[in-house]
């Protein structure tokens, strides 16, 4: 599960529903609040397996101070998206999609795409599928993300979810699932649980689904000729960072590897993952101005 220690949020974020040709979907919208002016760039938040867009919460006013909108996103089936559309699909290629109907939503030309996690798979797909859209995307981002499949003390967690996630309810598997972090303050504590309950159960078995069957698409990515960098916390028990280095080299990304992030930088180490971000963003040849 992605892991939060606080709910704290800048004032100047705005919760928003973006209207898109695929559904609507609940995000964060935080203009910038630095001295630049325009706006040095709109970036792109996608959340991992089980998280949201307040995994984000901790990096926002950084980056909101350098200048940089940054709209934070729930995906299909996730918090308070929710189901975005009538029938949908959980396929790979679909929440893919997703990811490219919000950025023409937001028609703030190309964006700065992070992906967290689970994330990463949905911004690889992406920048894959449209094969590197200079029009959709600036700069593409994985954020403790591997190149093929989880650990397999993850494959075991995942497996035992997908045995009982058709016949049990949310509510009996949240004691489970829950962080056993004794630390996390009450009020993230009830949040967490509420976030866990509004999942969709169909979209947790996909996803489930989607981390052990991934596949090492490495190479297909580094052709789109997007900018990438990739950002590596550690200690990560879900992507061993030896492996997600290695693919750094292969896609010939910019690297950063960020000591004590753990497997969620943007909540435990949100200075150095925001430094990162804004020097691949603003000073890279990547980082194309919006």
């Amino acid at each position: 599960m992605s892991q939060l220690l606080s709910l704290e949020a800048p004032d100047h974020a705005r919760p928003v529903r973006l209207r898109t040709g695929r559904g609507v979907f609940a995000a964060l919208d935080v203009p910038p609040t630095g001295p630049s002016s325009p706006v040095r760039g709109t970036a792109l938040l996608v959340p991992g397996f089980m998280g949201s867009k307040e995994d984000f919460l901790p990096m926002l006013p950084a980056l909101s101070a350098g200048g940089v909108r940054v709209v934070a996103v729930d995906c299909r089936g996730q918090y308070e998206t929710g189901d975005a559309s009538p029938a949908p699909s959980y396929a790979r290629d679909d929440l893919a999609a997703d990811l490219v109907a919000v950025t023409r939503a937001l028609d703030a030309g190309p964006v700065h795409l992070l992906g967290h996690s689970y994330g990463g798979s949905l911004v690889r797909a992406a920048a894959i599928a449209t094969g590197g859209d200079p029009g959709l995307w600036a700069s593409a981002t994985l954020m403790n993300f591997g190149p093929a499949g989880v650990s397999p003390w993850q494959q075991e967690r995942l497996n035992l979810l997908l045995s009982v996630i058709g016949s049990m309810p949310l509510a009996e598997m949240w004691p489970f699932v829950r962080t056993k972090d004794t630390t996390t303050p009450p009020d993230v504590e009830r949040f967490l649980e509420l976030r866990w309950l509004a999942n969709s159960p169909s979209q947790l078995a996909a996803l489930a689904r989607h981390m052990l069957d991934e596949t090492d698409t490495t190479e297909a990515l580094a052709g789109t000729g997007v900018p990438l960098s990739v950002v590596s916390g550690t200690p990560d028990e879900t992507w061993a960072p030896d492996a997600v280095e290695r693919m750094a080299h292969r896609l010939g990304a910019a690297f950063v590897r960020i000591e004590g992030g753990g497997h969620s930088p943007n909540v435990h180490r949100p200075a150095e993952a925001a430094s990162a971000l804004l020097d691949f963003w603003l000073t890279r040849q990547g980082a194309a101005v919006a």
